[in-house]
């Protein structure tokens, strides 16, 4: 038997508990490049533990489609994962808290065009879910030679929906 989550829009606020949002939101911090870019700065806390570095990777996952099944999240005990969308198309944000070293109940976000996502170090999370082809995006995350994933499987899935307000969302299209 599966259980519902119903997937919201991506805010500061609803995830700050899990890591942190990639976007550029409010004014600039600093105008720079001859007044032609604006940087917002230090959006995200990094972290990489005593054995690791910062790499910066590119994942191409399979598109998922409403009802989004999750039966499995992960963690990095030992590293932050940042994942950036390199085609700018939203994506599906599943993340859980930790209940004495295992996942409690996921939320769900959609994360808008524009939008990226921190995950802090040792934070229970979905699977990539991209929700349009092509489903490339930009991770930058711990690499070393230790060991840093958690993977937990639920005794049973949850299906996500989209809600009301993610509803401009749309389904997974074909490339």
């Amino acid at each position: 038997m599966s259980r519902t989550l119903v997937a919201r829009p991506l805010t500061v606020d609803a995830f700050a508990p899990f890591g942190d949002i990639l976007e550029a939101g409010g004014d600039p911090d600093k105008i720079i490049n001859g007044g032609r870019c604006g940087r917002f700065h230090d959006r995200a806390r990094l972290d990489f533990g005593p054995d690791g570095r910062a790499g910066i990777s590119v994942f191409l996952g399979e598109t998922v489609a409403w009802p989004v099944e999750i039966a499995l999240v992960e963690r990095h005990p030992d590293g932050s994962q940042a994942f950036v969308s390199m085609s700018g198309h939203p994506f599906l944000v599943v993340v859980a808290p930790d209940e004495g070293g295992v996942p409690g109940t996921p939320r769900a976000f959609i994360a808008a065009s524009g939008q990226g996502v921190n995950f802090h170090r040792g934070t229970w999370h979905g699977v990539l879910a991209p929700l349009h082809a092509p489903g490339l995006f930009a991770v930058v995350d711990r690499i070393g030679d230790t060991p840093n994933l958690e993977e937990r499987w639920f005794d049973s899935p949850y299906l996500v929906e989209p809600g009301e307000d993610g509803a401009g969302v749309g389904p997974a299209q074909a490339s």
